[in-house]
């Protein structure tokens, strides 16, 4: 059976919540109807009209891309436009369009923690802090007998985790009282006879970002065809999240090994570096895609090399003045490491709520530079 756009849009906002976007950003639905069912998705950096033209032919009513296909303000669809000519393609195949760009950088397992952890970077931190993850308090009432399936469930959905520990609940016995009326159809009790049972009030924390998926989760393993819970929002923070990552090698490289090693890490053809080879490589500083104005940052972390792309002239020689040496890997180097992620998240998270449908990576490449 088909999904709708709005089911899938839904699955990727857990994983990188559009609240996590930066302000100048245009995350979220592009073009379409959100409503629009779908049988198939492509997945893709960047949207041009080629990527366009693979969805059609490959059956995909949703493109999901990170780089957002509407950044600026339009003043007008003229077809004759390139843009123009994308829009009408798009509206007139009913293809809809979906971009995590900013949020999908920032979220944890998202384009930098990827990026960093294939550099084989470790004690990761984040390097420019936009926020923290906010929580709710999640408590509900649940007969005895199930408190175990529904602590799991909750806990198998994301609930509960506290930095290094999961599974964190606090439970609480109680005796609840419900009387079932005409049309009901009661796990416990009589129509219209008061009932008393024995329950467990379990309490947790959720990130606001998986609430959704923790109830569904929830729900399910309840036995009740009503279930009483309450949500508290929380002045408790969690997490940092935000552009870029900072984090240290396994062990000291020279600058010339690392190169080798973030080349071959991300199939690039080439670099373009700053800094002495036999120097010594460290704690790296990342930034997926455009970076480079990071780089006080990541010097004020102690990092001694950054790897990020779109390093302009006058910065480069400012970093290197700074004594930060630099690897540009490209926009789209540091970037493309996110796409099998996301592919992978989103079919896990279908297969949990049994939704139909096929996610592929675009074939298209959509870099636009090219190495001689």
């Amino acid at each position: 059976m088909p999904v709708k756009c709005e089911a899938i849009f839904r699955l990727i906002e857990e994983m990188a919540p559009r609240s996590m976007a930066e302000s100048w950003d245009n995350a979220g639905l592009q073009a379409g109807d959100p409503r629009a069912e779908v049988a198939r998705a492509l997945l893709t950096l960047d949207v041009n009209l080629d990527v366009a033209r693979e969805a059609l032919e490959k059956g995909a009513g949703l493109i999901i891309s990170h780089h957002p296909m509407l950044f600026k303000p339009l003043e007008s669809i003229d077809l004759s436009r390139p843009a123009g000519e994308l829009i009408g393609f798009l509206i007139k195949n009913n293809i809809t369009v979906y971009a995590a760009h900013t949020n999908l950088d920032s979220a944890a397992g998202g384009v930098n923690d990827i990026l960093a952890a294939r550099l084989g970077l470790e004690k990761l931190a984040v390097l420019q802090q936009s926020g923290q993850v906010r929580y709710v308090k999640l408590a509900v009432f649940v007969p005895e007998d199930h408190a175990a399936g529904v602590r799991d469930a909750i806990a198998g959905a994301g609930a509960g985790w506290i930095g290094n520990y999961s599974d964190c609940t606090f439970m609480t016995r109680g005796t609840g009282t419900f009387k079932p009326l005409a049309g009901a159809n009661p796990y416990l009790g009589k129509t219209g006879e008061l009932e008393q049972v024995e329950e467990i009030k379990l309490e947790t924390i959720v990130p606001t970002g998986i609430i959704n998926r923790v109830i569904q989760a929830m729900l399910k393993a309840h036995p009740y065809e009503e279930v009483a819970y309450d949500l508290y929002p929380l002045e408790n923070r969690g997490p940092s999240y935000g552009l870029g990552r900072v984090g240290e090698l396994p062990r000291q490289l020279t600058f010339s090994q690392f190169m080798e090693q973030v080349k071959t890490v991300l199939r690039l053809p080439a670099l373009r570096t700053g800094g002495q080879p036999a120097a010594g490589v460290k704690k790296v500083a990342v930034c997926g895609g455009s970076g480079a104005d990071l780089w006080p940052a990541a010097l004020k972390a102690g990092a001694d090399t950054i790897v990020t792309g779109d390093i302009k002239y006058h910065v480069a020689q400012e970093m290197l003045d700074a004594g930060l040496k630099f690897i540009d890997a490209g926009h789209h180097g540091t970037e493309a490491v996110i796409m099998p992620v996301l592919q992978d998240f989103l079919a896990e998270r279908c297969r949990a709520e049994n939704l139909r449908i096929d996610l592929l990576l675009a074939q298209t490449n959509t870099d636009p530079f090219a190495y001689f």
